[in-house]
Parts: structure tokens; C-alpha cells; sequence
């Protein structure tokens, strides 16, 4: 299965409506939904989330549906929350964004509950937010393109409601690293620490997983998953509300409004200190001095090149080694340019 086409610029438009941010599709007992929102990234704005919930739950009505495929167009599965609706005022109280944190709560509480499996097909990076979508999925393939980041405390958050879907599934010693760091690692690591199911060319094998996911039945295939769930489901009954609140106040925060402003604005956020030797820099692929991409909405340029570039695919892991991109060499190591293997949208 090739990615759709990815589209530039603003939202496309069919006559006077916005084109839709979550595509439709359906195949022999698979209902694939795709994000389609590469402008900004596949960000969880208020209005993708709600599309992505519509295309959830009228899956699970239907009784032809064995299994949804969460699919996406573009370099990006899911950028994670859409700062912009933050830091431009599109958030109630100027605090989290609209869709969250109790929006993004619902989207990945209605994908572990719904009574059809999730698959989540990954070609592309994943950050933050997106990072509790995809575990809430049920299963998962990410290719040698994808990359995974949880940036929060570089912005001055923490990956608070997006733990409920996570922490069950990974590995203790992978998430206190991974979650401190914000470093970046590829698909071979997301699966050996459980963030996804499998890595590999996603179509191959995802092959078989979607041919077995046809042969269940309706029954047998709910009653499995709910078995396989049940912790997940204890920590959204036990924690829910608690980090909620934790994100919602550290979103309202003076420090998290700076790291966010800091991110879109493509600066050392101010408790960064740079010295001539670590001062800020963005590689030609339009990475920010933190090694991320560039933020949810905005256009990645660089003073000396327009040529878009991104992280080359890194070789083959060592036996008992730990794969992690190499362009994570702290918040403010400069870079060269790197050949171009992914393009990150511009």
C-alpha cells in the first residue's frame, strides 16, 4: 500500500467546505483511516481529532468491520498537539489546546475501548501526542523512515495523559530515557522497548496481521482485545483525571508558554544557555537545534539553503546495541547538513 498523495500548503478545499482532515476508505473488512492534515503535520487540532473520533466510532457500528487501519499521507504520522492553537489563542483560557488534554484523553480511551482492533501503519516521524495515539493502537508497524521523539520536556511539559496508553506497554528503563531525553530513536528500537508491534517495510508485515484480523469474528475478536486492554483501561479509569490536570496546568504554565513560543519561533527556549561552541542551529532539513522537525504549522527555512533535506535512515543496529538517530547530539548542537533520504514538509 503506497502513501496517498502528501499536499502542501493550507487544508485543501471541495467547494466551499474544508476538504476532510480524516480520510475514509474501506477493503474487505478493514476500515482505513488516514490523516490527512500535512500542513501542520498531522497535529491533533481540535478539528482532526473530532474527524479521527467520528471515523472511530462509525467503524464500530459497523458489523462488516473486523479491523481499522490508522493510516496517514505525508512525512508525518502525528506531530502531537497542535501548539499553535496554544500559543495563538485557539485554546481555551490560553492554556492547553482545544483538543486536549481530556480531548486527547477520549481519542485514546475510544481506540483501546473500541471493540474492533487498531492497527497503526507508520511511515513517517511521531512525536509527543502522536506518540499516545499510536500506543493506543492495538498493533503497529513503522518502516525505516520513522522516527520517535518524546519532546515534552524540552518544551517544558510532560507526556502526562499520553502515559496512560504507554506506560503499560513499555519498557521501564526505555521510558526514563526516552521520556528525560526527548532523543529520537527508530522503529527497531520502538519495537524492542514496545512502543510498536513490528519494524519493517509496514505493507509486508502488516500483511499477514490484516489477513488474520479478517478471519476473526466479530465476537471472538472484541472479547480478545477487551482481554489484552484491561490494564490499559485501569490506568484511564485510575489516572484520567489526575493528569489532566497536571497537563492542563503545565500547558497554563509561564515556562511551558516559552518553551512552546521557543519551538515555534525556532529559538533556544530561555533556559537553554548557549556558548559559542553550542549555540543554536538548524540543519539543512529544517530541524530546530533540538533535533526536531520543524513545528506543527510553520514553514522550515534555513538562512543558507531552501533545499529540504532530513535524518538519513541510520545502518543496521548492532547486536545489544541501542539505535538512536544520530542527529540528537543535545538541545543545542549544531549540525551539518545531511543527505536527503525523507522529506520533511515544508
Amino acid at each position: 500500500m503506497a502513501n496517498p498523495p502528501e499536499r502542501s500548503g493550507q487544508p485543501a478545499t471541495t467547494g466551499e467546505r474544508p476538504a476532510p482532515l480524516v480520510r475514509r476508505a474501506y477493503d474487505r473488512g478493514i476500515a482505513t483511516l488516514t490523516l490527512d492534515s500535512p500542513h501542520n503535520r498531522n497535529a491533533l487540532s481540535s478539528r482532526l481529532v473530532t474527524e479521527l473520533l467520528a471515523g472511530l466510532e462509525a467503524a464500530a457500528d459497523d458489523p462488516a468491520t473486523r479491523a481499522v487501519l490508522l493510516d496517514h499521507t505525508g512525512t508525518t504520522f502525528c506531530a502531537g498537539a497542535d501548539l499553535s492553537e496554544a500559543v495563538s489563542g485557539g485554546a481555551a483560557d490560553g492554556g492547553a489546546p482545544v483538543a486536549g488534554p481530556l480531548g486527547l484523553a477520549r481519542l485514546m480511551r475510544t481506540v483501546v475501548e473500541l471493540p474492533v482492533p487498531v492497527v497503526a501503519r507508520v511511515t513517517g516521524h511521531v512525536r509527543a501526542g502522536g506518540l499516545g495515539l499510536l500506543g493506543a493502537c492495538d498493533i503497529s508497524a513503522a518502516g525505516p523512515a520513522a522516527s520517535f521523539a518524546f519532546t515534552e520536556a524540552r518544551l517544558g511539559l510532560a507526556p502526562a495523559v499520553i502515559s496512560m496508553p504507554l506506560l503499560p506497554r513499555l519498557d521501564p528503563r526505555a521510558a526514563g530515557r526516552y521520556y528525560l531525553t526527548g532523543e529520537r530513536f527508530d522503529a527497531a528500537e520502538a519495537a524492542r522497548i514496545g512502543l510498536i508491534t513490528l519494524a519493517g517495510d509496514p505493507d509486508e508485515v502488516l500483511a499477514p496481521v490484516l489477513d488474520g484480523l479478517r478471519r476473526g469474528s466479530p465476537q471472538g475478536l472484541a472479547e480478545s482485545k477487551r482481554l489484552v486492554t484491561a490494564e490499559v483501561l485501569r490506568a484511564f479509569d485510575r489516572d484520567t483525571a489526575v493528569l489532566a490536570e497536571l497537563s492542563a496546568r503545565l500547558f497554563g504554565s509561564a515556562e511551558a508558554r516559552e518553551g512552546m513560543t521557543a519551538f515555534l519561533e525556532r529559538r533556544d527556549p530561555a533556559w537553554a544557555p548557549t556558548t559559542p561552541e553550542t549555540a543554536p542551529a538548524e540543519s539543512a532539513s529544517g530541524e530546530s537545534a533540538s533535533g526536531e522537525a520543524a513545528p506543527a504549522g510553520t514553514a522550515a527555512t534555513t538562512p543558507a539553503t531552501t533545499a529540504s533535506t532530513a535524518t538519513p535512515t541510520t545502518p543496521a543496529n548492532p547486536a545489544g546495541t541501542v539505535k538512536v538517530a544520530p542527529s540528537d547530539g543535545g538541545p543545542h548542537a549544531a549540525r551539518p547538513a545531511e543527505p536527503s533520504t525523507v522529506e520533511e514538509p515544508r
